[in-house]
């Protein structure tokens, strides 16, 4: 171990070592905020593998076998045998204000330190503080690296800063290791002498984060206090985090899970029935089926059914987007009351995305601007819940914590829904998570409308199959133990037929306000934010002249105006708004973001061209349920703003314009030419063998050469670079790698494409009173908050009334259209800071936020003036969301 300059060592041979059982594991403070001396490291070990012990104990019995090597607990117990040193000790010896007798002076003097707690700590960085120690001690005791990492990783991050051994003297050379055997010697007659070995990598991750987790758990509020017995608590404690097992309602029927609004049951169709028939155990099920086809039911009645069995002990259902996972999670609460016990608990699921901030606080890091209660890592350890695929997705990353996201899902049914959807970047870590997902013994249930051959066999680690992979729909079933994959063809619905007319902006738009007239209801779809809104633009005013209704939906509203937004049109294009469709025409205008996974029918469909996957799940929004009520003379077409194949070919990013840089212009291409060759598509029959035409390998001549090597290794232009899909799939990977730096949540990208990574606050006005502390802003409603500039003038309930109103303020933006920094920042120090983020503490640095006014044209300028140097523009109204456009020259 490098020595610091500061800490010249003299020999620690004649100074005794403090032994497991009076060196403090931690501190508390009592009910007058007065620190306290808590647990000795001897007790929090034995309570921290106690926990571990149980937590494994709520597993079901044939999960649990599997997954847990004997030992498992011992190494959650072992984890904080690194506070057993000189450092720890003294650290807490002086927080706690307590005398230095000869022996404190003795080994500061050691050790060349002064008795203040941050030169101790700024000392203890050096080696990763005291999960460093554990990761030394038990590599020493053991001789297993693995161990070793997973102790010394607890706090979420490897230990890093490692040489020596742990007989160095700055941990207290001989003399304090020889305690730290003894330790976990002492730990051993308690859990067992037997350590876990060989680990395979999903092993590696469930261990470190039931160490976590136990550790979180026994550091909570309940064992404070040592003068309580800690077996008291135990059994509430762990109810209290919520890991006490649901029970379940035995032998129910689909209908009696799924039913209509008047109550009437569901009956269950040849999907739905052979799927539920075919997960007989963990393993990896596809679903591959037509939009609308009822897959969300199917994969819940087989999770139902793992569940009830024994064989899963929760569900994650991970969906594409925010808006996605709220629809989702409206109908999984419906669910869960159907199959949970009437005294059972989390009868609710949890929500689960970037804008689902969780609102309890346990454990020694639970406090607003700690790191461990983000709404993932907690939400992730709850039986049910839903959310985005990102969140899943992380359990895959070397990020902070990680492998409690990894726990969190071991042994749950995990359903991935429309898995098609991600990109060359996203796709590796999708893979690398259904990888994980088999160690870890989950059911995963893959549903997809537009899966290819090859992205079918890749997620299911099998070879080319026999002629029934080319079927669809399709069952492919791959339980865990079984070599084989088996592939189960389904009857293929009646096919919808939908009239296919290609065209350009402005005859659609005559188009669309000419049958929206005749009272249909139309669906606009373009690729990006920009052209959705100078579209409505056009649109709003001669639909409002026209008596007629025009909407916008994407991703840059602040999340008040989304949700409000989103709530109302999705409900009048779905069967809740059925009763009010007939009233008038509607043009609603949108993105990707209207695009899969929810519930919506259209009359009549116009979409800006895009690959064939995204363009069928456009076709998925149209006449989707026969029973909606529809305007007369109404057919089921839809438009297709698209050029003609040679002119995409020649010079596809001025022909395809701003869709060239969503989407990669060899695959515009090459849907381009199977579109064009038709004038009606068939769904579902013509879905698998257009996708195919579309993604099958070939080789190129010509411009499409020079295409399709630009999709594999990227484009150079003067203002930046285009990653191709090597570049992209290597930096995916690179996000995998145990070995490179563990980063925070906040800076790890899930979709490299879609990051979205900085954000305004917008707010009509701010006002900073340096006298009384208080920052008082105007929110866009009109109201006004006061915000003290330090949280404790705050109690709880207002800290997260505050946080929350300030969170919807917010709309995102991507770097590179972000201002300078300005004026603004000092706001953070004025209150902002710790109110920021709604109560999601994850972030380790300071998010990159910056405070935007928002005149009464909708033009934003910086809190003290116009933004500094910026290219663009900026305006924000409630109907249409950000806008931003570039200065002239």
């Amino acid at each position: 171990m490098r020595i610091p300059k500061t800490a010249r060592l003299r020999s620690l041979t004649d100074i005794p070592a403090i032994n497991a059982e009076k060196c403090l594991a931690k501190t508390w403070f009592d009910q007058q905020s007065i620190r306290q001396p808590g647990r000795n490291v001897y007790e929090h070990s034995v309570i921290v593998g106690s926990i571990a012990r149980e937590l494994i104990l709520r597993f079901p019995p044939a999960l649990r076998n599997t997954l847990f090597l004997p030992g498992s607990a011992l190494v959650a117990a072992c984890h904080d045998v690194g506070k057993l040193s000189p450092t720890f000790y003294l650290r807490l010896h002086i927080a706690l204000n307590l005398p230095v007798t000869s022996l404190e002076h003795a080994l500061l003097t050691a050790l060349g330190l002064s008795p203040h707690p941050d030169q101790i700590r700024n000392v203890e960085s050096r080696w990763s503080g005291h999960p460093g120690i554990s990761a030394l001690t038990i590599m020493a005791i053991t001789g297993d690296k693995q161990l070793s990492t997973i102790v010394g990783q607890h706090h979420g991050c490897r230990a890093t800063g490692l040489s020596g051994n742990a007989h160095g003297e700055i941990f207290g050379g001989v003399v304090w290791q020889q305690e730290r055997q003894r330790l976990v010697q002492s730990l051993q007659r308690i859990f067992g002498d037997v350590w876990p070995e060989n680990l395979s990598s999903g092993q590696r991750l469930l261990l470190a984060g039931l160490t976590s987790v136990a550790d979180w758990i026994g550091s909570g509020p309940k064992f404070d206090d040592p003068t309580v017995d800690w077996r008291e608590p135990l059994v509430a404690a762990l109810e209290d985090a919520g890991q006490n097992p649901p029970q379940f309602v035995p032998d129910l029927e689909f209908g009696d899970l799924f039913h209509n609004a008047s109550g009437e049951p569901y009956h269950p169709d040849e999907a739905q029935t052979l799927l539920h028939a075919t997960v007989t155990g963990p393993g990896i099920y596809v679903l591959e089926a037509p939009m609308g086809m009822g897959k969300t039911e199917a994969a819940l009645y087989a999770a139902y059914k793992m569940l009830t069995a024994g064989e899963a002990r929760g569900v994650y259902f991970a969906l594409p987007t925010q808006l996605t996972s709220d629809k989702i999670h409206q109908r999984f609460g419906a669910y869960l009351e159907s199959i949970l016990a009437a005294d059972s608990p989390h009868r609710q699921a949890l929500l689960l995305h970037g804008k689902a901030y969780l609102h309890q606080e346990m454990g020694e890091e639970g406090k607003p601007g700690g790191s461990w209660f983000t709404s993932g890592k907690r939400g992730l350890l709850a039986p049910f819940a839903v959310g985005t695929l990102d969140q899943a997705l992380l359990a895959a990353m070397n990020v902070k914590h990680g492998f409690v996201r990894a726990f969190g899902l071991a042994g749950k049914v995990v359903i991935l829904d429309e898995i098609h959807s991600y990109d060359a970047y996203t796709g590796v870590i999708v893979q690398r998570l259904v990888d994980i997902l088999r160690e870890l013994r989950c059911t995963v249930i893959i549903l997809s409308a537009t899966l290819t051959q090859s992205r079918r066999e890749s997620l299911l680690n099998s070879g080319p199959g026999g002629h029934n992979t080319q079927a669809y729909p399709l069952i492919s079933a791959q339980a865990y133990g079984k070599p084989d994959v088996e592939s189960l063809p389904l009857t293929p619905p009646p096919s919808k037929r939908v009239a296919l007319a290609f065209s350009q902006t402005d005859a659609a738009i005559e188009e669309a306000l000419c049958r929206a007239e005749l009272g249909q209801q139309i669906l606009w779809i373009e690729n990006t934010v920009n052209d959705a809104q100078n579209l409505y633009a056009r649109l709003a005013a001669r639909c409002a002249d026209m008596g007629l209704e025009c909407g916008l939906l994407h991703s840059r509203f602040t999340s008040c105006d989304r949700n409000q937004n989103e709530s109302r049109w999705v409900s009048l294009y779905g069967k809740e708004g059925w009763a009010e469709r007939v009233d008038k025409g509607r043009v609603l205008i949108g993105t990707q973001v209207l695009e899969q996974s929810i519930d919506i029918d259209a009359d009549f469909l116009i979409a800006r061209f895009a690959p064939t996957d995204m363009l069928m799940q456009r076709l998925g929004r149209l006449w989707r349920h026969a029973q909606t009520p529809r305007p007369v003379g109404a057919r089921c077409e839809a438009w297709l703003l698209a050029p003609e194949c040679f002119p995409a070919q020649t010079d596809p990013y001025r022909t395809f314009a701003s869709s060239a840089w969503v989407y990669a212009p060899y695959l515009l291409c090459r849907a381009l030419e199977v579109w064009r060759e038709r004038d009606v598509v068939a769904i579902p029959t013509d879905i698998r063998p257009m996708l195919e035409a579309t993604y099958a390998d070939r080789s190129e001549e010509g411009t499409m050469k020079q295409w399709k090597d630009e999709l594999l290794n990227g484009k150079k232009m003067r203002s930046g670079s285009r990653l191709g899909v090597n570049a992209l799939q290597q930096l995916a990977r690179l996000t995998l790698s145990s070995d490179a730096q563990t980063l925070p949540e906040s800076k790890a990208q899930t979709r490299y494409s879609e990051q979205d990574d900085r954000a305004f606050l917008l707010l009509q006005a701010v006002e900073c009173d340096k006298h009384a502390k208080v920052t008082r802003v105007q929110l866009l409603n009109g109201d006004w908050l006061a915000i003290p500039w330090q949280r404790k003038q705050l109690n709880e309930p207002e800290w997260r009334e505050l946080a929350l109103r300030l969170e919807n303020q917010r709309v995102s933006l991507r770097s590179f259209k972000f201002p300078q920094k300005d004026e603004s920042d000092r706001l953070w120090k004025q209150g902002l800071e710790h109110l920021f983020y709604a109560g999601n503490p994850a972030l380790e640095e300071l998010p990159e936020v910056m405070v935007a006014i928002v005149e009464a044209s909708g033009d934003l300028r910086g809190v003290d003036g116009a933004f500094r140097t910026t290219a663009y523009r900026y305006n924000y109204r409630s109907d249409r969301g950000l806008g931003i456009t570039k200065k002239e020259c």
